[in-house]
Parts: structure tokens; C-alpha cells; sequence
């Protein structure tokens, strides 16, 4: 064979890098270790359709028709001839505005338009030129009227403010119109139109001026909404125009219910019961004949039938083929009607029961034995009053049900010589000034005018307010500076005092248990299984029901309505309106409440936690006492003890299930009796599984540093405290991280190691926490008789009096 030959590169021949792919493969490599095999997911999986420019052009255009339709038909809900009319709400801005100007212009704006007002005192306006009809309510103005007004904007599509240009540019909005519009800010503005009145009667020359400092003032309010002038015929008619064809702002609250501005109000009295029935336009969704509805005021009841009345504010009345007779709707069914328990009943013997056994009576009596009689007689009292007060009954190992007291203690024990009345040296010393000021009275026989004025002056001013503002205040520096260090007691040991508390390794990771060692409450309530899954689900099924349909005018028949809580209403509430809400399934049912606050910047007086608040969630109003924690993410809440300005908290408290998005706003009753929006926010979920935890911090100060280990006094002062804490991690103020080695000594001395040497100026801290819960004092905003009132009243003083001679007794 003859011989082949191969060329070989020579040593100037270039070699290349190879190609790095990085930390990935190529596809070459890919695809050689696959070896041709193709995954099943790939051969399944269905291709994407590419689609043409064509058919990519008609699928927008498809879309955007949809769209287009869906506006025009919500559009067409509202002001038409078979549909409910533009419910506006007329809102002075200054208490100094006629409302029944605004509606004088808006009713000659335009030559062929009607009129016709309700006994109730709306004013129902026909416009012929538009095929559109108007309702106009004007809510009561002025101070302590606050909360019918924003009843009124709840149900309302559209808000009329009034200013007007005589008042200068300073007050466009007075004090009331900046209070109020603070309120229905937070509870949310129905598509707002500002019009600007009385600016014909100033100088032509200043005119432009005016309109233009409205319009700034209104613009860092409403940035979007631009003022309009209401002074003319032609500039109603352009009002009238604005209000039927802008676009309305949505409230969900309300738009996922059925609801009624009532326009007709008759009780038919039977006995102690009635039957109230309301007539006006049904709104929002359909309605449930067998469900329940809600009244602010009166609370909740069952509907015996609807009836449909003729409409007679219809804009052709000659064409209405409908007969003058009223027609049954439908009819409730007794078997289907929901009831109106709102709690469960606990069953007292559903439990595991065992009967003791000898050893636990033994320690049982022998705990009784350790019991003592005490009794806490307040400073300056005489044997005989002090006979009087109640033996105590004191146990060992005492319950810290409120930690709260033991906290307060240091500040009151300092301002005690001051607050205390009983002092004698600080009398004889008052005593001993008066005579004297008296005797160089009588001697110039002069009667100053200043002392007279300071009387005057003293009297109108509650001083008590005062000392417990101040102490509140003191208190929240307090929390602030030092958040929930308390002192180590020396009397009662710390692991009897701390029995309730535990320490976590992480308070983000370590578990609790959400059903461990819950309250007798907690059998009281209602909760479900994941309730962000059943608020889609009722709110879906809201929307798909076939019922009563929105728009018709209806008459309801609230059935088994009490005659003096009726009474009570009429006296109290200036309007003769009433305005009905039909509930969504469970949304009578008590349940665990947690609502997100925010303090808002006119309120500078911190809230304590369990402090008393009015709370308006939604389209109810109630009386509670929340509990305060961190709004963060997690499975576990840190209490807080004080809601502060500009802070923002989660508040928990027992109220009715409400399924969100609402509007939350938070009252407090000044001492005059009227009420500051000091917090609004939104409703979070109803959901008693949320844990909050309250923290106690019990501090220790280094005696002695050798390197990593150190010997801490302070924190305990009995042995079997520091071997009851053995477990619990320690932290120090400069970020160290150590746990206690052993005991030292018989008075609390431990020695500890950390990860790192401590400072001599360094602090060691111990976490310790407890779950709380909110107390059960639930009621509902109702209004009842006077002697029911009165009877509440002289309760509630009795209850404040016996708190007062309570904290006085532990001073």
C-alpha cells in the first residue's frame, strides 16, 4: 500500500480560545446529552397562536367596544326614566351658606324643568332637555350634626360643596368646612363638584382674583376638581350638565350593597312592636327579601315584604302605562329568613370534664391557705371611713390581668404629695394664704377685676381633664423612651409575677399557637376557615343574585321595629330621613375585627390602648375599646401600649362581621361633649387567629466583666427566678447575645456569657411575652329613650367612680 501523507501544523499555527458559556451550558452540549430525546412537557404543551396584525387589530377593537359598552351601561343606571335618579348631596363649606339658595338657582336653570318635592324634604328636578331627573338633599348643618352628614355622603353619588367669594380668600372653608371635610375625606367623597357663590356681588375688577385664590385652595384639596361658578341661570344649567355626565367615583362599601335613602317614613305601630316602612330608589346590588338590613341608629331587623309603589317623580308621566296600584314584590319566607343571633351560644358542659383527685384538693386547700384578707385604705381617711371599704381578697402569685398599673406606678408615687388633696401641711398652707388674702382685701377694700376674671375663668376649665391628659402624656414619654421596660418587683418573685409570660428564640420565626389558652369570648364568635376566600365568594354571589333589581322605587316593611327606640330616633335626628342597608350574608355575626389606623395631624394627645373610641367602620357606627398593635407582616403582632401621632397601628376589637374594602373612622368625646376624628384607615380582615403579643422587658446591669462571660444584678432578686429563666435568651443594648450560665449568690446575682465582651456602660435585656385580647365591650351607636339614657348614664358614672376609688385604693 502506498503510503499517505497528512499535514501537521507547524508552531506559528493560531489556536483559538474555545467558546465559555459561563455557568450554563450551551445548546450544542444540551443537545448532545439529551442524545435526540424530546420531554414529555414539550410535546404536550400547546403552541401560542401567533396571530396576525389583522386579527391582533380586531382583538383590540373587540376589547375596547366591550369596554365602552360596560361604561355606557353603569352610565345609564343612574337619571334615567326607569332607572334611580342622581342622588346629590347639597354641602355648605361655612355656616354662614344658605343651601336653599343653590337649590332656588339650580330650579330655574332651564324653562321647561320640573319640581316636585318629598314630604321628607327632598327636592326631586326633572330636566326635559337632558332625559335626565335630579334628587337634591341638604343634611343639617352646622356643629354636632357631623355624623348625619356623613350618612348622608355614604348613600349620595354626588357632592355639591358650596363656598362662596364673600367671605373673603382666607376663609373659603371656615372652621366647620374644614372639619367636616376632614371627615368625609377619610370616610371617602362621592364625586365631588365645588361651585363657587355670591361672586357677582364683589367689585367686577377683584372678581378674577377671587375665583383664582378659590381655585388654589381648592386644587391643594382636590387637585383634580375644578371650581365652578353657581350664581346665574346659565351657570346652574352648567352644574345640572357636570352632575349627569361625569364620570362617578365608586364606593365600593356601599356599591357592593343594597341601600336606600328613604323618602317616605311610616310606623305602624302594634304594641310594643311596629313596622316601619321606608319607601324610595333601591341602589347598589340586588336585594334579599329573606336577609337582614341595617338602619344607623335603630340597628338590625328582618323585612316582611316589598312592595313597588308607582314612581311619581317619573319625567313622562303620560306615557307611564304602569297601574296606580301598588304591586307585591315578594313576600319573606319564614323558613328561609335569616335570624338575628349574632352570637354563639356556648354550650357550658361541651367540655372534657374530670372530677379531682385528692392530691389536687390538697393543693387546692392548700392555696386557699396561703389566701389573706387585705384591706387598702386611701390616704387621709378617718377609722370610720375606713370601716366602710370591703376586705380585699389578696392570692399569692397574684393575676396580671393588666400590667398597666404596676407600669404607672413610678411616675404616681412622685406626684403623689402634689395630686393628693389630703395633705394637711399643703391645707394649713392654702388656708393660712386665704385668710391672709383676705384680710389685705378687707383692709384696702378693694375688689379686683383680675381675680373675678380667673374665677370666671377656672370654672369653665376642667382641670381633671387636665392632670389625666398630663399623665397620659407623661406616661407615652415614658413608653417611648424605655418601650415596655418594667422593674423586676422585689415583693413577689418574678416567676409568678411573669407566670403568664414566655421567651421566644425569634419573635419571627419561633411558633405559638393561634387556639392556645383563648378566652372565654372566643366561644362567643364566628370565624371562618379563610375569610379572604369567603369575602370573593359572597361578594361574587352578591353580584350574580337575582332579586329585587336596583333602581325600582320600593317600599320595605322592617318588621318587629320596638315603638320607643322609634320614639327615641324621631326626637333625636333633625331629618325625617331614613337610610336602609341590606346586609350580605354573616354580616351580623360577632366576630374579631382588625382595622388599620392612621392619626391624623390635628390630634397631638396620644391614645392609651383600651382606651374608649367611637369607631365607624363602613355603614356602621359602635362603641369599643381596642387594643393596639404593629402593623407588620408575619404571624406574630407586637402590643402596643399607646397610639401616638403620626403612627400607624393595627387596632382589634369584637364587632360585626364586615366583609372589606370600608372606610374606617375613629372618634373620641371631648369633654364638651362633641367628637374629634383623631384616626381614620380601613377595615383588614375579620379574623380572630391574629396573634398579638405584649412584651416586657426586664433590664440587668453588668457588676463584674471577665471577657465573654459577666455577672448582671438588678433583673432578679431571688434564686429560683434565675433558674426559672435559665432558657431564655438575653440581649444587650449594643447588640450583644448571651444566656444565663448559673446562679451566684441567693439574691438574684447570675453569671452570663455573651457572644462578645461587654461594654461597662452596657445594659442586658430579657424579652418576655404574653398574648392579649381584646375586652368584650361591644355597643352598638343606637339611640334610646331618656330614662334608658339616664339609667346608662348613672351606670357608666358609677363605673368611672368605682375605677377612680379603685386606683386611688392602689396609690
Amino acid at each position: 500500500m502506498a503510503d499517505h501523507a497528512f499535514h501537521r501544523p507547524g508552531p506559528l499555527k493560531q489556536t483559538n480560545k474555545a467558546h465559555k458559556t459561563g455557568r450554563h451550558r450551551s445548546k450544542g452540549a444540551i443537545d448532545n446529552a439529551l442524545k435526540g430525546k424530546v420531554g414529555l412537557k414539550a410535546i404536550s404543551h400547546k403552541h401560542k397562536l401567533q396571530q396576525r396584525k389583522e386579527q391582533r387589530r380586531n382583538q383590540m377593537n373587540q376589547l375596547r367596544k366591550n369596554k365602552r359598552d360596560e361604561v355606557l351601561q353603569q352610565k345609564r343606571k343612574l337619571g334615567g326614566q326607569n332607572t334611580a335618579p342622581f342622588l346629590v348631596c347639597v354641602l355648605p363649606m361655612h355656616e354662614q351658606i344658605d343651601a336653599n339658595s343653590a337649590i332656588a338657582i339650580l330650579q330655574s336653570c332651564d324653562s321647561e324643568i320640573v319640581v316636585e318635592k318629598s314630604p321628607s324634604g327632598v327636592v326631586y328636578i326633572n330636566l326635559p332637555r337632558f332625559k335626565q331627573r335630579f334628587a337634591f338633599v341638604m343634611p343639617p348643618a352646622g356643629r354636632g350634626n357631623e355624623l348625619i352628614v356623613l350618612d348622608y355622603l355614604k348613600v349620595c353619588d354626588t357632592t355639591l360643596m358650596l363656598t362662596s367669594a364673600a367671605f373673603g380668600d382666607d376663609e373659603i372653608f371656615d372652621r366647620w368646612g374644614q372639619r367636616i371635610f376632614n371627615m368625609i375625606s377619610a370616610q371617602g367623597i362621592p364625586t365631588p363638584i365645588v361651585a363657587l357663590m355670591d361672586l357677582e356681588s364683589i367689585n367686577p375688577k377683584h372678581r378674577n382674583s377671587a375665583k383664582q385664590a378659590a381655585q388654589k385652595f381648592i386644587s391643594k384639596l382636590l387637585p383634580e376638581e375644578k371650581i365652578m361658578q353657581l350664581d346665574t341661570s346659565a351657570e346652574g344649567l352648567n352644574v345640572m350638565r357636570r352632575i349627569g355626565g361625569q364620570k362617578k367615583r365608586v364606593l365600593h362599601n356601599v356599591n357592593n350593597r343594597p341601600n336606600l335613602f328613604g323618602d317616605i317614613v311610616e310606623y305602624v305601630p302594634n304594641g310594643e312592636m311596629g313596622t316601619l316602612k321606608v319607601t324610595g330608589y333601591l341602589r347598589g346590588q340586588s336585594l334579599n327579601v329573606n336577609g337582614l338590613v341595617h338602619i344607623p341608629g335603630l340597628g338590625d331587623f328582618q323585612l316582611g315584604q316589598v312592595d313597588a309603589p308607582p314612581d311619581p317623580y317619573k319625567l313622562d308621566k303620560s306615557r307611564d302605562g304602569e297601574s296606580a296600584e301598588v304591586r307585591l314584590l315578594d313576600r319573606s319566607d319564614p323558613a328561609k329568613q335569616t335570624s338575628l343571633q349574632s352570637e354563639n351560644i356556648p354550650d357550658p358542659m361541651d367540655a372534657e370534664q374530670t372530677w379531682p383527685t385528692e392530691e389536687e384538693i390538697e393543693a387546692a386547700q392548700k392555696e386557699t391557705k396561703k389566701t389573706k384578707l387585705i384591706k387598702r385604705v386611701p390616704k387621709g381617711y378617718s377609722e370610720y371611713q375606713a370601716a366602710w371599704i370591703p376586705d380585699v381578697e389578696e392570692v399569692e402569685g397574684q393575676d396580671d390581668e393588666d400590667d398597666d398599673a404596676d407600669e404607672d406606678m413610678s411616675g404616681e408615687e412622685e406626684d403623689e404629695d402634689f395630686m393628693s388633696c389630703d395633705n394637711k401641711s399643703f391645707e394649713d398652707e392654702c388656708e393660712k394664704r386665704d385668710s391672709d388674702t383676705e384680710e389685705y382685701l378687707d383692709s384696702l377694700s378693694i375688689t379686683s377685676e383680675a381675680a373675678v376674671n380667673d374665677e370666671k375663668y377656672d370654672q369653665q376649665m376642667d382641670f381633671q381633664e387636665e392632670r389625666e391628659t398630663l399623665k397620659k402624656l407623661q406616661l407615652a414619654r415614658t413608653d417611648q423612651l424605655w418601650p415596655d421596660e418594667i422593674d423586676t418587683p422585689l415583693d413577689v418573685p418574678a416567676h409568678e409575677r411573669f407566670q403568664k409570660y414566655r421567651g421566644l428564640e425569634s419573635f419571627r420565626t419561633s411558633p405559638w399557637d393561634p387556639k392556645e389558652n383563648l378566652p372565654s369570648d372566643y366561644a362567643r364568635i364566628y370565624q371562618f376557615k379563610n375569610f379572604d376566600r369567603t369575602k370573593r365568594r359572597i361578594l361574587a354571589e352578591a353580584k350574580e343574585f337575582e332579586g329585587i333589581m336596583p333602581g325600582l322605587y320600593i317600599t320595605l316593611h322592617v318588621i318587629n321595629v320596638p315603638a320607643s327606640r322609634w320614639s327615641a330616633f324621631r326626637s333625636a335626628h333633625l331629618s325625617d330621613n331614613v337610610i336602609v342597608y341590606g346586609l350580605l350574608p354573616h354580616e351580623h355575626q360577632m366576630c374579631v375585627m382588625n382595622v388599620v389606623l392612621q392619626r391624623i395631624p390635628d390630634s397631638e394627645v396620644p391614645l392609651k390602648s383600651k382606651e374608649q373610641l367611637i369607631i365607624q367602620c363602613g355603614y356602621r357606627r359602635f362603641v369599643v375599646n381596642p387594643i393596639y398593635s404593629q402593623h407588620t407582616n408575619g404571624d406574630k403582632h407586637k402590643f402596643e401600649r399607646f397610639f401616638r401621632p403620626y403612627e400607624t397601628v393595627c387596632a382589634t376589637f369584637y364587632a360585626p362581621i364586615q366583609f372589606p374594602p370600608a372606610a374606617v373612622l375613629a372618634f373620641k368625646v371631648n369633654p364638651d361633649s362633641s367628637l374629634a376624628l383623631v384616626a381614620r384607615g380601613r377595615l383588614l380582615s375579620c379574623n380572630p387567629d391574629r396573634i398579638v403579643l405584649k412584651r416586657v422587658v426586664l433590664s440587668g446591669h453588668p457588676m463584674r466583666i471577665n471577657r465573654k462571660s459577666a455577672t448582671i444584678r438588678y433583673m432578679f432578686f431571688y434564686k429560683e427566678d434565675v433558674e426559672y429563666f435559665k432558657p431564655v435568651k438575653l440581649r444587650t443594648k449594643c447588640g450583644r447575645l448571651g444566656h444565663i450560665k448559673e446562679s451566684l449568690g441567693a439574691h438574684g446575682h447570675m453569671k452570663c456569657y455573651f457572644d462578645s465582651q461587654l461594654r461597662s456602660y452596657d445594659t442586658a435585656f430579657m424579652y418576655l411575652y404574653k398574648r392579649v385580647f381584646p375586652k368584650w365591650n361591644y355597643e352598638e351607636c343606637l339611640v334610646r329613650s331618656a330614662e334608658h339614657s339616664r339609667q346608662e348614664h348613672l351606670t357608666e358614672a358609677h363605673r368611672n367612680s368605682k375605677q377612680l376609688d379603685d386606683e386611688a385604693m392602689e396609690q
